[in-house]
């Protein structure tokens, strides 16, 4: 009987996986009350089938939607344009160039400074894995007010994946913020 249960459950949500797998090109409301929704019913099914008390399954189903559909509206995804994607790349390389050129001047000005002697100065910081780089919009991105970015990653000096993020709002620059499994530090235009 719990098999059964469990591969109705099992069957169900990778059924609303592979649905919502086309959902990519949704505006950032559309999401919001989609997932919201799956989120609802996938915390909702399991605590209602183990005979959780209503009382309590309610307010966590409905923070839980709540929760999921916040973020969904904050940020939308969708695949890039190759024209979004040379954008990003340029201004992503922008940033590793004047970054790595401040870095030169700050070497050079330290041992100029120092006069023969060494002494210890602060290191710069060090260079995030992955930023948030701002890339043109599109026509899937016409709803979102905030700016759109792709991830780039400054080992390999690469875009990572083909997805656009359409922001709510831009971020402040220098922060960190989560895209999929990426966790980037934001730098706008890169200049």
């Amino acid at each position: 009987m719990k098999n059964v249960r469990f591969l109705k459950i099992t069957a169900a949500t990778l059924s609303m996986a592979v649905f919502t797998s086309a959902c990519e090109n949704m505006t950032p409301g559309e999401n919001a009350a989609l997932f919201g929704g799956l989120a609802a019913v996938a915390i909702a099914v399991p605590l209602a089938c183990a005979g959780v008390d209503p009382s309590i399954v309610v307010p966590v189903t409905a923070g839980a939607a709540l929760l999921v559909a916040g973020a969904s509206y904050v940020i939308a995804k969708h695949q890039a344009t190759e024209r979004q994607r040379k954008v990003a790349e340029q201004r992503a390389r922008l940033y590793m160039a004047k970054r790595a050129e401040a870095a030169r001047l700050a070497s050079s000005s330290r041992s100029s400074s120092s006069g023969g002697t060494t002494k210890k100065s602060a290191k710069p910081a060090p260079e995030p894995r992955y930023i948030a780089v701002n890339t043109e919009k599109s026509g899937a991105s016409t709803t979102s007010s905030g700016p759109s970015v792709m991830v780039f990653d400054t080992q390999s000096s690469q875009i990572v994946g083909n997805n656009v993020y359409d922001l709510k709002s831009a971020p402040k620059t220098g922060s960190a913020t989560k895209f999929d499994t990426y966790t980037a530090q934001y730098v706008g235009n890169g200049s």
